[in-house]
């Protein structure tokens, strides 16, 4: 079975029980970083859940016990030898802390004895140094027949019974002074019988071996020696200088040697992400300056308009029929307003009934003296009302070009929400993201050339496009009469994209529609949230994004090589950008201490964003409204459910009887799919005088059936809210 790196990630936190930064890497051996807390683990994809479970947990007593310190400072000795004695001393602690995981060591380590990753079968295991045998005793001792002698026991228990770092540290410079005295002792045995040998080979050469012919005349010589060697056959001469070796812990090197052959080695390493902190001043936009800038386009173009009419004695109101329209539609407004507020109030007044308390004061009821004989609660009592949550609000609505045909209607909606929160008093802020407010009256070779830095770049950060801006559009800061200007503003604009309204003016080059810069703007919310919650003092924040499509996907900063063939004085590698691999990738956020996978599809990028946010803002409610042409509808309902499941077909049901529906697993909180042709339609009841029954019945059942889809959607949108 496939080991899930990510559910092996959560088993690691748990273990050191703090959000641990798991990375998972194509890397020879796991590291922990103890100043940063990130723990990276090799990619065993050939490892079994037992084994990785193990070597997990062996890695996490690392990150537990293992001090950040040069321990160089203190000892001079092989870092193999700290290696055996600290691994003892972590996994008797791991046992300890969790009595559950002796047995993951205990198969873990048995599974790597049966594949020999010790590399011992078909070794003499006698002859191996104590360093060895002490490594495999605490290891596999279990299933290998180990001997030690009576020295040798005692540096074992001593290596057995260290609970300080510094006391693993004396442990290993005697287990490393008694290997040293071993080798030598073996070397210097080692030495003595080759000299032998060599002088035993000199003396054949010197003295043949003897013939039939004189083999009488050797056994009267008898058995002459040579005047170089004793009778006890030793070379009495100048041995050759002895050698310095150090002594090495073979089986650690083996069992090293064969977890590298776990790691997949062939496969494309991971990537780990992050979300950059972006300089705000330089994002957002300011709602004075855009409506300034708009202001100042209306009144240039009426003022030319005014100067060529005047020349043939007309006049004309450029402006004058989408005044008249934005003036209708806010009269005609109030009823979903007024509904809006009162769905609101009315559920922060059940809510507060339900958490309402009633307690006894301890001080008579006069009035209810009279009744003693058969009342026993005479004493006052008082109700306590908890304090109702404050509220605030956060638009960000898609100013891309494929909004153009449903923005007046998207713009209507949005400005119901707008006009209801000024009502009840709630705070709010309203974002279009937009990427040709900086670019706007460029030519295109200075386009391509734009810079504008948002944010510190470094490698594996998201990227953000240079062009990304978020314009400020209305905020709760002004007063009602300058709201009421920006709102008409907007609107002229809206009007002007409709390609049902023939507008006589433009709109400015800097709010003109540009691309879908979705994802960037739910980078920015990770600072705009925040601020907005601290500017305002609230404990509830929704943050509603209104939209009709996905977004690319983000790529992300890396160090890219340059090609020699092309370079000239430029330094060797330049901080460029990759697109993220799904399969590979991963956001981190290190407040959280989590990590997230990316999916294949545009939505499974925003989705993962979104996920991220709700976990760093667990008071914000993240709420999508997507508007959708009929065609549209069912093919975006399959990004979240199979064709054939119980979801899509009631999905399939609202969509053809209510032209909505609800999307509840996606990355928001709840996800509205609206009908973009719907939210045009005339809620009012109007006929011409001379209608037939059956005009008249058709105008009255669209009629309901828009007000019954207005109702519906904010119905369910208040109760998010309240």
């Amino acid at each position: 079975m496939a080991v899930q790196q990510e559910i092996k990630s959560q088993l690691a936190k748990l273990l050191a029980t703090e959000d641990l930064v798991v990375e998972h890497k194509q890397v020879e051996t796991a590291q922990f970083n103890v100043q940063t807390r990130v723990l990276t683990l090799p990619v065993w994809d050939k490892a079994s859940n037992v084994v990785y479970d193990m070597l997990v947990g062996h890695e996490v007593g690392h990150a537990l016990f293992t001090p950040d310190e040069d321990w160089t400072e203190k000892v001079k000795i092989p870092q193999q030898f700290v290696n055996v004695c600290e691994d003892v001393r972590i996994e008797k602690l791991m046992k300890r802390k969790y009595m559950g995981i002796a047995k993951t060591f205990y198969r873990g380590y048995n599974e790597l004895n049966d594949k020999d990753f010790f590399q011992v079968e078909d070794e003499d295991i006698t002859k191996f140094n104590l360093a060895d045998r002490v490594n495999l005793f605490y290891k596999v001792g279990s299933f290998v027949d180990l001997a030690f002698s009576d020295t040798e026991k005692k540096i074992v228990d001593l290596i057995g019974s260290t609970e300080s770092f510094d006391q693993m540290l004396d442990a290993a410079v005697t287990l490393y002074d008694y290997c040293k005295q071993q080798q030598e002792q073996e070397q210097k045995v080692a030495n003595i019988d080759a000299h032998n040998e060599e002088k035993q080979e000199q003396l054949n050469m010197d003295f043949p071996k003897p013939t039939d012919e004189d083999g009488e005349k050797e056994e009267s010589e008898g058995n002459a020696q040579s005047p170089q060697m004793d009778k006890s056959g030793d070379d009495v001469g100048d041995l050759p200088e002895q050698q310095e070796y150090e002594p090495e812990v073979q089986t650690a090197d083996s069992l090293q040697d064969s977890l590298q052959s776990l790691v997949n080695k062939n496969g494309e390493d991971s990537v780990y992400v992050e979300i950059p902190k972006l300089y705000l001043d330089k994002v957002i936009i300011d709602n004075a300056e855009i409506h300034q800038e708009i202001d100042i386009s209306f009144r240039e173009q009426q003022e030319r308009a005014t100067e060529i009419l005047a020349q043939e004695g007309l006049s004309k109101n450029l402006y004058e029929e989408a005044d008249g329209e934005y003036v209708k539609f806010k009269r005609d407004a109030q009823k979903e307003v007024n509904y809006l507020v009162k769905e609101f109030e009315c559920r922060k007044a059940a809510d507060s009934y339900a958490r309402a308390t009633t307690s006894r004061t301890g001080i008579l009821d006069t009035t209810k003296l009279h009744t003693y004989r058969f009342n026993e609660d005479l004493f006052k009592k008082i109700t306590v009302l908890p304090d109702g949550k404050n509220h605030g609000l956060v638009f960000v609505l898609d100013w891309s070009g494929s909004m153009a045909h449903v923005m007046l209607d998207t713009i209507k909606q949005l400005y119901n929400l707008v006009w209801f929160c000024r009502k009840v008093n709630i705070p709010f802020e309203v974002y279009a993201f937009t990427q040709e407010w900086q670019r706007a009256g460029m030519e295109s070779y200075e386009r391509s050339a734009f810079k504008n830095e948002l944010y510190d770049r470094k490698e594996n950060l998201l990227q953000i496009d240079d062009t990304f801006s978020l314009m400020n559009f209305f905020t709760s800061k002004v007063n009602v009469k300058t709201l009421e200007h920006q709102m008409l503003n907007i609107f002229r604009i809206a009007m002007a994209f409709s390609r049902d309204y023939q507008s006589y003016y433009s709109y400015p080059e800097k709010v003109r529609l540009s691309g879908t810069p979705l994802n960037e703007s739910l980078v920015a919310l990770h600072q705009i949230l925040p601020r907005f919650q601290r500017e305002n003092k609230l404990q509830k924040v929704q943050c509603i994004i209104l939209t009709d499509g996905e977004a690319n996907h983000l790529p992300y900063h890396k160090m890219v090589k340059r090609n020699y063939r092309y370079m000239q004085s430029e330094e060797e590698s330049y901080l460029g950008c990759r697109r993220l691999n799904p399969q590979t990738s991963f956001l981190r956020d290190r407040k959280c201490g989590k990590t997230y996978t990316f999916g294949y599809d545009y939505h499974d990028f925003t989705d993962t964003l979104l996920t991220n946010l709700k976990d760093r803002f667990p008071t914000v409610n993240f709420i999508g409204m997507r508007l959708l042409a009929n065609r549209d509808a069912l093919r975006f309902a399959k990004c979240y459910h199979p064709e054939y499941s119980k979801e899509y077909k009631t999905i399939q049901t609202n969509w053809r009887k209510q032209k909505s529906f609800i999307i509840n697993n996606s990355g928001y909180d709840a996800y509205f799919a609206l009908s973009s042709s719907n939210l045009a339609d005339d809620a009012e009841f109007e006929v011409q005088d001379d209608a037939t029954k059956a005009q008249i019945k058709r105008a009255f059942v669209k009629s309901l059936k828009t007000k019954k889809l207005n109702k519906k959607v904010l119905g369910e949108f208040i109760q998010l809210v309240a």
